[in-house]
């Protein structure tokens, strides 16, 4: 039976391993809240419309797991007080339009 559980658990994990990260987090919420609370303070940092902070060469996210670990940087820095679900829903919005991290 132990056998039959483990084969069946890492049958599941082969699947999710290969999962589009923050696939639960949705791009039109996390849209909006970087709209609301990111972009005026990326501007004001780097210039434009502020997504040189995204795409600049020498830019700290270079991962899924950095990305969401700057969100929750922000996140406290600012005291937005976002709740985890939030978070992920500003990492998908990020990750689809300008990291496009795969797992």
């Amino acid at each position: 039976m132990s056998r039959l559980l483990l084969s069946f658990s890492l049958i599941l994990l082969s699947f999710t391993a290969g999962a589009e990260p923050f696939a639960e987090g949705d791009f039109n919420i996390g849209k909006g809240m970087v709209e609301k609370h990111c972009i005026a303070c990326h501007a004001e940092r780097f210039g434009g419309d502020g997504s040189a902070i995204y795409t600049r060469e020498n830019r700290m996210v270079k991962s899924s797991r950095g990305l969401l670990a700057q969100i929750r940087n922000c996140n406290t820095m600012l005291d937005l007080k976002w709740f985890e679900d939030e978070e992920l829903h500003v990492a998908n919005y990020l990750n689809k339009t300008y990291y496009k991290f795969e797992k």
